[in-house]
């Protein structure tokens, strides 16, 4: 299977939510925008995309998304937040599908998970789907390949769900 680039991944999920007629909304940390940026390259998305909100720190996680505090002592990085975050963007700005990453970019490890440790949440009003994956490289690559990873997961999701 031939790999596709970041524009051809972000073109395939904007086209899903196209033929669904759904929208969708990102709560980013480690992946710091990429994930909207990377959609907000193509043309058509502003049919799709509502927006995204960087929350880079927990007070941010908690103000902007709704992640509780009782799911970010359970650990900042973790699907629970990461889906929490997902769910948190998707109704903070009206979308059907919210999209969450958390993580540790690097060098060092972040609240106990090493360097390259990615969590992702996917979240609509019927499914939800998290994933911990990880990666190698330096900061910029973790956040390239995390946000790879994401859009594939993404498309899955999307084509997954028939509601």
């Amino acid at each position: 299977m031939t790999s596709m680039s970041d524009a051809q991944l972000a073109a395939q999920v904007v086209q899903a939510l196209l033929e669904r007629s759904w929208t969708i909304a990102t709560g980013e940390s480690l992946t710091a925008g990429l994930v909207v940026a990377t959609l907000a390259d193509i043309p058509g998305c502003s049919q799709v995309l509502r927006g995204g909100v960087v929350a880079y720190v927990p007070e941010v996680k908690t103000e902007m998304l709704g992640v509780g505090p009782e799911v970010l002592a359970s650990g900042i990085v973790s699907e629970t937040v990461a889906l929490a975050m997902a769910r948190g963007a998707a109704e903070r700005l009206g979308a059907d599908v919210g999209v969450g990453t958390t993580g540790a970019a690097g060098p060092e490890s972040h609240d106990g998970a090493a360097p390259g440790t990615a969590c992702i949440g996917l979240w609509s009003p019927s499914a939800e789907r998290t994933r911990t994956v990880h990666v190698s490289g330096d900061r910029a690559q973790v956040r390239s390949d995390v946000t790879r990873i994401t859009l594939e997961a993404v498309l899955e999701f999307i084509t997954a769900r028939s509601d």
